[in-house]
């Protein structure tokens, strides 16, 4: 069935967040954040790997050695400009708060309000950003089975146990984001027909690990990247593939 792995990818989040949410009660303070110190490294690695794609062959041909790097960087540069103007970051955090006072009490509401905010920016960013969703959706939108969601989802599922644990309810939220990004993804794949170039997919994966690279450093608490203000680079950075292949 079209579009069952991002439902899946939804129902695991939400089940990973209730289970975390109930263990993260039994914690303490300082627990909670050792979990959190741990997810932020684990995720500076991930971003880390997703940078081996600068070495991909279809790429490195597609644009040259050097060029590989430039793209991400001024994939990252000019979609920063861009996501700064359109406020992606402050957009995001208002739907955040918005859900919050939807969905929960208004008692300790600044604590509560920023923790479902955090919770719930930082999991849409690491849940959205990554080929895995991209690659997987648009496998899925083009009837060639939801095997990588599906992996996807079960990993977004463990991981939604340790952020809740540690940053509660806003986590559970992030499904929204998922299930519109990867939503459109698998419509996009099912009407248009057909796949990204490798080269493009390698461009994507890129780039995203350096916006994965910033999610880490706000988890660590070392500084708040506005990575949201960044997601147009995921855009920019295969429009810029093309372009330099296809007139350079």
């Amino acid at each position: 069935m079209i579009g069952f792995g991002t439902l899946f990818n939804i129902a695991t989040i939400l089940v990973g967040t209730l289970l975390g949410t109930l263990l993260g009660s039994r914690l303490s303070e300082k627990t909670n954040r050792t979990v959190t110190d741990s997810l932020g490294l684990i995720t500076i690695v991930l971003g880390a790997l997703n940078l081996v794609s600068l070495n991909d062959a279809a790429y490195v041909k597609a644009v040259t050695g050097p060029g590989t790097f430039f793209i991400v960087i001024f994939a990252i540069l000019f979609g920063s400009i861009a996501g700064s103007m359109l406020q992606i970051e402050k957009r995001l955090e208002s739907f955040g708060g918005w859900l919050q006072g939807r969905f929960q009490s208004k008692g300790n509401a600044d604590a509560s309000r920023q923790r479902f905010i955090t919770g719930f920016v930082d999991a849409s960013l690491i849940f959205a950003i990554g080929p895995m969703a991209i690659l997987g959706s648009m496998s899925d939108g083009l009837g060639q089975g939801a095997n990588t969601l599906v992996i996807k989802s079960i990993l977004d599922g463990f991981a939604s146990i340790a952020f809740a644990a540690s940053l509660g309810w806003g986590v559970g939220a992030s499904a929204i984001t998922v299930g519109i990004w990867q939503g459109l993804l698998t419509a996009v794949a099912f009407f248009g027909g057909a796949g990204i170039p490798t080269e493009m997919v390698s461009a994507i994966t890129a780039t995203g690990g350096v916006l994965m690279l910033g999610i880490g450093l706000r988890l660590l608490k070392i500084r708040e990247v506005a990575v949201a203000d960044m997601l147009p680079a995921l855009v920019l950075a295969p429009l810029f593939t093309w372009l330099v292949s296809s007139f350079f």
